[in-house]
């Protein structure tokens, strides 16, 4: 008999340990163990207005995989020469250069919406005088191998003497391309000196 209350008692013993243990982690959890505090957070519940309100003031989904940006092969620089004489380093004039680029991009409702942006540079050559240059830049989308978008911009680059070169920035805001999930899509950037 008394085996049998001894081991009731330590049966109990055990117990009350275990839920003094989950009582102290219980407040370690909550925050720093004050009860009302902690009966406050059990309580609280959303109101539906105050969780519409949260899905209102919610920041769109950033898309996992951003479309990368690349600089077209061959539209990295340009140059140019007076007198017809191109490829003669003496009668350079001025050329660009790209040195950065970046973009970001927010999918929602099948579409995905881009900014992209170029820096680059402008450094006048041996025979440059001019104080302002034109810097054209083309920005192009494709999708699976698609031009889904495109536009040119030109850049106008002032350069004040003393110095022989100036930075130029330009941003694309809000080009949305639709946008399913798993295409192939490829950002160009680059010069476009044609006519």
């Amino acid at each position: 008999m008394n085996h049998i209350l001894s081991s009731v008692l330590r049966l109990s013993a055990a117990t009350a340990t275990a839920t003094l243990l989950a009582a102290c982690s219980m407040g370690g959890l909550f925050g720093s163990g004050n009860a009302a505090q902690t009966q406050q957070l059990q309580n609280a519940t959303a109101s539906p207005a105050a969780v519409a309100q949260a899905q209102t003031n919610a920041l769109p989904a950033i898309a996992t995989t951003c479309p990368q940006i690349r600089v077209r092969a061959g539209s990295e620089a340009m140059f140019y020469y007076g007198n017809g004489r191109t490829g003669d380093p003496k009668a350079l004039q001025y050329q660009g250069v790209i040195d950065e680029t970046s973009r970001n991009c927010v999918v929602s409702n099948g579409l995905i919406t881009v900014n992209m942006g170029v820096e680059g540079r402008v450094l006048l050559g041996p025979a440059g005088t001019q104080a302002t240059v034109n810097a054209p830049i083309r920005f192009a989308v494709e999708r699976d191998g698609q031009a889904v978008f495109s536009e040119k911009h030109t850049i106008p680059v002032s350069i004040v003497a003393p110095a022989r070169s100036a930075e130029f920035v330009k941003v694309l805001e809000n080009v949305a391309i639709p946008y399913l999930g798993g295409e192939e899509i490829t950002i160009w950037v680059g010069f476009d000196t044609r006519g």
